[in-house]
């Protein structure tokens, strides 16, 4: 009996130090360099699971659907998201994120110059291209 006790009491730690207990990770640092970045989000962090604003807002990614995506014709690599909960939070200023319904995807990719393009999309089908955006914002890696 003590060693199964012993055995349960083991497992409970493990459990805790593991799976139990959820560590908070601080994703990339990005500073707003656009004009729409500096007024809308102002600077971000990033990363593969949610995006957070400089007034603390979050949205959190339900899954990666696709590492390429279409820009200005040309298909790039790049990491498109679908939100966990859309929304189109109040940020910087009293802007919103998109200004025209609750974000429901989000897609990112470099443009070179250590630079990453962010674009945010409304609706239940997942974008293939820019050319669905509702805005689009501008950061440079730190």
């Amino acid at each position: 009996m003590k060693i199964i006790q012993t055995g349960l009491i083991a497992m409970a730690i493990a459990a805790g130090l593991t799976g139990g207990a959820s560590a908070y990770v601080e994703g990339d640092d990005y500073t707003a360099v656009s004009s729409t970045a500096e007024s809308v989000t102002g600077d971000i962090q990033f990363d593969d699971f949610s995006i957070t604003f400089a007034n603390g807002k979050t949205l959190e990614f339900a899954e990666l659907i696709a590492d390429h995506f279409i820009v200005g014709g040309k298909t790039v690599p790049a990491s498109v998201y679908s939100v966990s909960k859309p929304a189109d939070p109040v940020l910087e200023n009293g802007n919103r994120l998109c200004g025209s319904g609750k974000v429901s995807y989000v897609a990112a990719w470099n443009t070179g110059d250590d630079l990453t393009a962010l674009a945010v999309f409304t609706g239940d089908e997942a974008p293939a291209s820019d050319e669905e955006m509702c805005a689009s914002y501008t950061y440079e890696n730190r």
